[in-house]
């Protein structure tokens, strides 16, 4: 009897998505069921192209066809993504845009701008579309790192507005302040000009259409934090700490800002940066610098994803002066570490946005 379309619905029908927790066809994630005789193919469409249960999924696939349409079927799987947004009233704002994530800390010294920049190109080694925003006003380090700092945007007319057209560097496209201005001037501005300068970023800038749009926000939980959430709906935040006491205490104060009523902004995970330092010559070694298993403890205590740990390596900090990041590096280890933590971050969005109410810009009172 020929093999039907219908049996393998039914057999792909017992695959469970893992982290939605629904079936792959109740989900509309197969599309282009062919058959022929023996062979069958298909293709599952995943939430995000940065993925990181593509592998068992595939072999989950594959396994549910030949244990209930036939043992000796041969089994095409091709592997997609379709970007899943929750944003509401994404036309006002950044319409081609359709996530965002903010990357914080409560404290300046952590390595935020070295995490905002490496996830953004994790997520875009994984075929995303990806854009940065440096919203640190007071002190840009984007342009250092990304090796841009004497590149200046051009203008272009779109949809008869002037907009600013952001930098593409290593395929993601990113706008900072330090693009703008001489780098040995000091931007000496006050609360309303830095938010205006943030805003302008965000309604000014051609960022045309991405999957993701990483904002890389200065320190503390102030003027900045508050225009963003009130201009874009974010989709959620990373924070970023050391194991350090001091820092996982400012860390704490990101993650309850963000969690504060009249902001609502989801968590995403926590990022331990500078978690341990491991010697070239000894690679078995671990030396916990700066204490151990804080950001981790955070995550229990506030019940909120782990992303991973980020080493103290040298060539992280030497590529990030040369404009030169970990994940574009040849650091095996660094890059390994950055590309998780991308990977865990789009699982979380994924999971957010299947499982969560819309986005939207939050009212909060001056």
């Amino acid at each position: 009897m020929a093999i039907t379309k219908e049996q393998v619905l039914a057999a792909l029908s017992e695959v469970q998505e893992p982290d939605l927790g629904k079936d792959l066809v109740t989900l509309n994630m197969i599309e282009g069921i062919i058959i022929n005789g023996l062979n069958i193919s298909f293709t599952v469409v995943l939430t995000t192209p940065a993925c990181p249960l593509k592998e068992m999924i595939e072999k989950a696939c594959i396994n549910a066809i030949r244990l209930m349409v036939d043992k000796d079927a041969i089994v095409s799987v091709h592997m997609s993504s379709k970007m899943v947004s929750n944003r509401k009233d994404n036309r006002a704002v950044l319409p081609g845009v359709k996530n965002i994530i903010v990357v914080g800390s409560g404290k300046g010294g952590v390595g935020k701008s070295t995490v905002a920049v490496n996830l953004a190109l994790g997520l875009s080694s994984q075929g995303a579309s990806v854009g940065l925003l440096d919203a640190d006003i007071h002190g840009p380090s984007i342009p250092i790192m990304l090796g841009i700092r004497d590149e200046r945007p051009m203008m272009a007319e779109v949809d008869g507005k002037g907009m600013m057209v952001p930098i593409e560097k290593f395929g993601i496209k990113t706008i900072s302040i330090g693009l703008l201005i001489d780098e040995k001037q000091a931007v000496v501005w006050r609360g309303p000009q830095t938010s205006s300068a943030i805003r302008q970023f965000i309604s000014d800038v051609a960022w045309g259409e991405l999957d993701y749009l990483i904002v890389d926000l200065p320190p503390g939980t102030g003027d900045v934090q508050l225009t963003m959430v009130q201009t874009v709906p974010v989709t959620g935040a990373v924070i970023v700490s050391t194991p350090q006491a001091v820092a996982a205490a400012d860390a704490r104060k990101a993650i309850t800002m963000f969690r504060q009523a009249q902001i609502n902004v989801p968590i995403l995970g926590i990022v331990e940066n500078m978690a341990y330092f491991t010697p070239a010559e000894l690679p078995e070694n671990k030396y916990y610098i700066f204490g151990k298993g804080g950001a981790r403890k955070m995550s229990d205590q506030f019940e909120i994803p782990f992303l991973g740990e980020i080493p103290i390596v040298q060539s992280i900090r030497e590529g990030g002066d040369a404009g030169t990041p970990a994940m574009i590096s040849d650091d095996v280890i660094s890059k390994a570490a950055f590309l998780s933590i991308a990977e865990r971050v789009a699982q979380q969005v994924s999971i957010r946005n299947a499982n969560l109410a819309p986005t939207k810009i939050v009212e909060v009172a001056s």
